[in-house]
This record gives structure tokens, C-alpha cells and sequence, in this order.
């Protein structure tokens, strides 16, 4: 298994690739900003980006997913059922993409916004049993992500109730790598380390440990934070609604 973790700052995300290294093949996911670092990575590496996927449509950048993807010849990747005005490769909950060694399962886990997925990743090298999932804007150290972006608020905050009781269900020792961590407009409580366990977020993050849904509903309704800044731009040209040098 080869993982990078990019760390962006303006705006606060993280990106990833990871692959197998034997089989050469690769994979990027919510790819920010300019998409060299990712080709010059899978390059060192000897890998080739097969697929480029987008958690869910952001709406607080605008992902480099569709530039990343039409670049190398990968596949661009998101929820089947995703409102988008460009074709895609749609996955669906419990879909295996392969990448040599490593696979990703999909777990659809809306809340954040509708079409959300996380991935969990198997290395075969090493085990059969998953070795961490990347959650994008769901499960983030120290919270979950905020759910009035692209859905009512009440209806993201059911969702992402039950995306929680998923992710929680797995093994304390899986490892959660994010979308974002502190300083991120995504989430409220974030931490600044930008990798945990499903353990430990079980037992420590606030959000999480929540078992009642009316009483999760409330408590992720309560003091939102302000939306990012053409919130509703910034998912519109992600979504291939609106071009990016639209005003």
C-alpha cells in the first residue's frame, strides 16, 4: 500500500492517493487545487491513477477532480445518484473498485450532503479486513459535518444519523482519515490532528457518541455556523451546473 495525505489550507481539506504499489495502479480522492502534485506523486510511486473520486459535491472549493481525471485518463468517480451535469462513473453502496492489492468498498453515507460516500480500504498484502476508511465531510476528528448545504437541515442531520450508526459499527482499530480537520467550515469541533480510529471517535468525539436521533437531530441544528462563502456557486460549478468564470 503507497497513501499520500495532502493538507490544504486555504480552504482547510485533505486529499488523498493511495494504491498498490505492485500492481501500479492508483487512486485520488477529493483532489483541491492544482493536479500536478498528484500526477508527480503517482509518477515517483510508479502507479497509474485509475480513478479520481469526489466524496460528494463540495461546496466550500471547487474540486480539481474533473481536470485530474481528463489529465490521466482516469475515471471520474461519484455517487451514482448524484445530481451532476457531466457524465461519471456512478458507484453505489457496497461496490468494490479495484486496485491491484487494495480495494475500496463504497459506503454511502449521506448527511453532509445527499449523495456523500465514504471509502473503506482493504490492503490484501496485509489482511482481509478493512485498514481504514476515508470519510470525507461525515465522520471528521472530533465531529461530523454539518448537513444544511445541500439538503434541509433536519433531513441532513436523519441522514447523517444513520451514516454515524454505520461508522461506528466497524472495529475500533479501523482508521479514519478525513476530508477536513480544524479550521474547516465543514464542521464545528474539529481537531487540528487529521487522523483517528474509529475507537476513539467512538469514545471521544461529541457528535458520535450521540445514541438518541431526536437528540442528535437537535444538538447538530444548534448553533450552525455561517454557510461558505457562494456556498451554492462553489456546488453549482462542481456540479457542471454553472461554469467556473460564471459571476
Amino acid at each position: 500500500m503507497i497513501l499520500r495525505q495532502y493538507l490544504h489550507v486555504d480552504p482547510v481539506a485533505a486529499s488523498y492517493l493511495f494504491g498498490c504499489g505492485g500492481r501500479a495502479a492508483a487512486a485520488v480522492v477529493d483532489p483541491i487545487g492544482e493536479i500536478g502534485p498528484y500526477i508527480d506523486a503517482a509518477d515517483e510511486t510508479g502507479m497509474r491513477i485509475l480513478y479520481v473520486i469526489d466524496t460528494h459535491l463540495h461546496a466550500d472549493h471547487i474540486s480539481s477532480g474533473r481536470d485530474l481525471s481528463r489529465a490521466t485518463g482516469a475515471d471520474y468517480v461519484l455517487f451514482a445518484d448524484a445530481q451532476v451535469a457531466f457524465p461519471f462513473h456512478g458507484v453505489r453502496d457496497g461496490e468494490i473498485l479495484a486496485l491491484g492489492n487494495v480495494s475500496i468498498e463504497i459506503l454511502h453515507s449521506p448527511g453532509h450532503t445527499p449523495e456523500h460516500i465514504s471509502l473503506l480500504i482493504t490492503d490484501r498484502t496485509r489482511s482481509n479486513e478493512p485498514w481504514f476508511v476515508l470519510t470525507g465531510h461525515t465522520l471528521m476528528v472530533g465531529d461530523l459535518g454539518r448537513t444544511e448545504l445541500a439538503s434541509k437541515a433536519e433531513d441532513g442531520a436523519r441522514a447523517l444519523f444513520r451514516s454515524a450508526q454505520r461508522l461506528k459499527a466497524f472495529p475500533d482499530y479501523l482508521e479514519v482519515l478525513p476530508g477536513a480537520y480544524s479550521g474547516s467550515v465543514c464542521g464545528r469541533s474539529l481537531s487540528g490532528k487529521p487522523v483517528s480510529t474509529i475507537g476513539f471517535e467512538r469514545r471521544y468525539n461529541k457528535a458520535l457518541r450521540i445514541e438518541d436521533e431526536d437528540a442528535f437531530v437537535q444538538a447538530m441544528l444548534a448553533e450552525v455556523p455561517p454557510a461558505p462563502p457562494q456556498a451554492a456557486r462553489i456546488r453549482a460549478i462542481n456540479s457542471g451546473t454553472m461554469p467556473a468564470a460564471a459571476e
